[in-house]
């Protein structure tokens, strides 16, 4: 997949980027490699808030989210600011909204953050993928 990169905005607000979701080992990645044609990949860390743009794919989002928590930095804004960046991006996030609410503070703030950067980051792209067993649901636009 060629990055273009900080091509600018459609008229209509909405990225070209792609969103996928789904619960931990369900086949996020390889569904984004084989429907998306993701080649490079960045894999977020626990430790820095940051993000590498210039690969085809952001991998773990949500570990993205707690190194945000750790160093008092909101996922969302941080992706608001480098939102002409995200053009051309797969942006790949397990989710941790459902099951139990964890007992440690730290964890229950990055299930909130991640909450909030998802809802944005659906908004803004224009297609969302649940992946489920390895399949994919579309549930905003075509891929």
């Amino acid at each position: 997949m060629e990055r273009t990169g900080g091509s600018g905005v459609p008229a209509d607000g909405i990225l070209n980027m792609k969103l996928i979701i789904g619960g931990a080992y369900q086949g996020k990645l390889d569904y984004a490699k084989e429907h998306f044609g993701v080649e490079s990949v960045f894999t977020c860390g626990r430790d820095l808030p940051q993000l590498d743009f210039s690969k085809d794919a952001i991998y773990g989002l949500e570990d993205f989210v707690l190194a945000c928590v750790r160093s008092g930095v909101e996922a969302k804004d941080y992706l608001m600011e480098h939102r002409d960046e995200l053009e051309d991006q797969v942006i790949i996030c397990t989710d941790v909204s459902q099951g139990i609410v964890p007992m440690e503070r730290e964890l229950r703030d990055m299930r909130e953050m991640t909450g909030r950067a998802m809802v944005w980051l659906a908004k803004e792209a224009d297609c969302v993928v649940r992946v489920f067993c390895g399949l994919g649901q579309e549930i905003k636009g075509k891929k």
